[in-house]
């Protein structure tokens, strides 16, 4: 005879109540009229089993679907709070007990309501079957306010569970690579920081870039990109010790956190990681790739205690890296000289902001004259920056350091916005105004401009857009776009600092341009250069060739003018033919009375 006990089913079913009268006052007998409502079914649809558990006498019993939904092989497993916490995997069987049993209330009757998940293990702990469960329930307690029975449904969630695990693991891990996502290093560092700190100890962290990756997407496709940083993530992963660990900070770099390194190994450790990587072919499914790494390094904490810090640090290094072919790996050094300038940077950049906010860039217009009687033709409009205690910062002292940090397309719009003004308001004035290198390939400036002429030819026939040299061959297919968009709007276009680029001019040529400006360095010395004087005259014979004016830059004094008037150039510029003026709409409402 089997000592196995069978689970008693769980009564699910309400008694029926009392008939109800119809429409008509007849009484009719509900249960007669709909069927009684059997809960299995949908328990089993929601993979769901039901449960009451007497915590008196311990005893559990379980809706009938209990065995099947559980897979449990031994029935009697389920008769007893005690013989089911045996199938509760080790881990969280103590958790699953306090989390019933440690509930209290403070009158019978309270219903205390509890929800966990846990490990489940059909067929024993010993056992390798595994069900990951959700059990929600409440705890009733009794007079003195301990609980006395409870009453749950428990689901059954293996695929949720997995989907669930497999969503925490993309939040910490890049899905190419598997190491820890730029979040997840994030907080490795801070908590590396943080114990090296407490124990005074010696760490690092390594920045490494992998040196040729936008080659090989280029040339072979982005999925043989992948697969070379997948190997050479690998092979640094392999070559860290326990405790160590690696993340994937962008595309191409990695994060190596060093936890006991001190300045000694740490040059040691990074000449491995090169030696790996530049000694080993990397075998893709296009073949043997050749790559290499640079690496940014630092000590840690000593050279930074904050992850900011460090992150800023290491980068700086590994540019550094990057400049030295040579020898590819860089440990950080403090510079005050360069500290200093990085706040000057940031301070400027806040200065910068507020201006754009506030409305504080403003015009200054400087004439630039025909050679031939020296009457303005026309005015090129110099961005200015207004502090709020009314003084004017040069564009030279601001920016270059919005170019650096992308900035400059915000005050390239803020002159166009202002140039436009100033034609409506000045309707005998032509303009010229810069765009930078950024600018020159934004559709977004363009764009802007048709808003503000809104069609208006006699605005942008006015109008001189000058771009320089550097900036139209970075990007030769798109400055021809650029050009010819300008060109369809009735704007004119100039070349500036013509000479600094070492460009071929028939290839600047195809841009279509108006006019080319020589560059001012040839133009400060023309008196005591022979070599200059040969040089602008060139310059002058080649606009002349292709039917476009040119402008001097820089001139300073009347010789200068004369031999620039005797090379033959149409118009020309500089401090001694006029200085700047400011416009200033906010203190100014008549900005045409500033020109001269």
């Amino acid at each position: 005879m089997s000592n196995t006990k069978t689970t008693e089913p769980l009564e699910l079913t309400s008694a029926p109540g009392s008939p109800e009268p119809n429409a008509n006052g007849q009484a009719i007998d509900q249960d007669a009229a709909t069927p009684a409502f059997d809960p299995l079914p949908a328990l089993d649809a929601a993979n769901e089993t039901a449960y009451q558990w007497d915590f008196a006498s311990d005893k559990m019993v379980w809706a009938d679907n209990a065995v099947q939904q559980l897979e449990v092989t031994d029935p009697g497993s389920l008769n007893s709070g005690a013989a089911f916490h045996q199938l509760i995997d080790a881990e969280f069987a103590s958790p699953h007990y306090d989390a019933i049993r440690s509930l209290s209330g403070t009158n019978d009757g309270d219903e205390l309501r509890y929800s966990i998940q846990y490990k489940f293990r059909p067929n024993g702990r010993r056992s390798s079957a595994v069900l990951w469960v959700e059990n929600h329930g409440q705890c009733i307690p009794g007079p003195l306010g301990k609980p006395a029975f409870a009453r749950g449904i428990i689901r059954v969630i293996n695929n949720r569970y997995q989907e669930e695990q497999r969503l925490l693991y993309l939040s910490r891990h890049d899905e190419l690579t598997g190491h820890l996502n730029r979040i997840a290093l994030n907080n490795a560092l801070e908590e590396a920081l943080a114990e090296l700190k407490k124990e005074n100890g010696n760490g690092a962290f390594i920045m490494v870039a992998v040196t040729n990756l936008s080659h090989v997407n280029e040339v072979y496709g982005f999925d043989i990109g992948d697969e070379m940083i997948q190997i050479v993530g690998m092979r640094l992963r392999s070559g860290l010790r326990d405790g160590d660990a690696i993340g994937r900070y962008s595309s191409n770099k990695f994060g190596l956190l060093l936890r006991h390194s001190g300045p000694d190994e740490l040059k040691i450790i990074a000449q491995r990681f090169h030696d790996s990587i530049r000694d080993s072919v990397i075998e893709s499914s296009a073949g043997a790739l050749s790559t290499g790494i640079c690496q940014g390094c630092i000590l840690l904490p000593q050279q930074a205690d904050t992850v900011p810090l460090l992150l800023s640090r290491s980068l700086e290094a590994l540019e550094r890296a990057k400049a030295s072919p040579s020898d590819a790996i860089s440990i950080y050094e403090h510079c005050e000289q360069r500290e200093s300038q990085r706040r000057k940077n940031i301070a400027m950049a806040d200065r910068i902001i507020r201006a754009l906010n506030e409305r504080r860039m403003i015009l200054a217009l400087q004439p630039i004259v025909k050679v031939a009687d020296r009457k303005p033709a026309y005015y090129e409009a110099l961005v200015r920056m207004r502090e709020p205690n009314g003084d004017i910062v040069a564009a030279g002292e601001f920016i270059p350091i919005a170019e650096c940090l992308g900035l400059v397309r915000l005050i390239d719009h803020r002159v166009l916005e202002l140039c436009i003004r100033l034609l409506k308001a000045a309707p005998n004035l032509n303009l010229s105004l810069n765009v930078s290198g950024e600018t020159a390939s934004d559709s977004a400036w363009l764009n802007a401009l048709r808003g503000l002429a809104k069609g208006e030819r006699s605005l942008t026939r006015r109008m001189m857009v000058e771009i320089t040299e550097t900036a139209a061959i970075t990007d030769f297919e798109e400055s021809i776009r650029f050009v010819n968009s300008l060109k369809e709007l009735g704007c004119r276009v100039a070349i500036d600092d013509f000479g600094a680029g070492y460009s071929s001019f028939q290839k600047l040529r195809m841009l279509d341009f108006d006019m080319f400006k020589i560059d001012g360095s040839f133009v400060r010395d023309l008196p005591n250069s022979r070599e200059d004087q040969i040089l602008v005259r060139a310059f002058v014979d080649l606009a002349q060739n292709f039917t476009m004016d040119t402008v001097a830059e820089w001139v300073t004094d009347e010789a200068t003018a004369k031999l620039v008037e005797e090379a033959g150039v149409s118009y020309m510029q500089g401090f001694y033919l006029g200085e700047p003026k400011l416009v200033d709409f906010e203190q100014n409402a008549r900005p045409q009375s500033q020109i001269s």
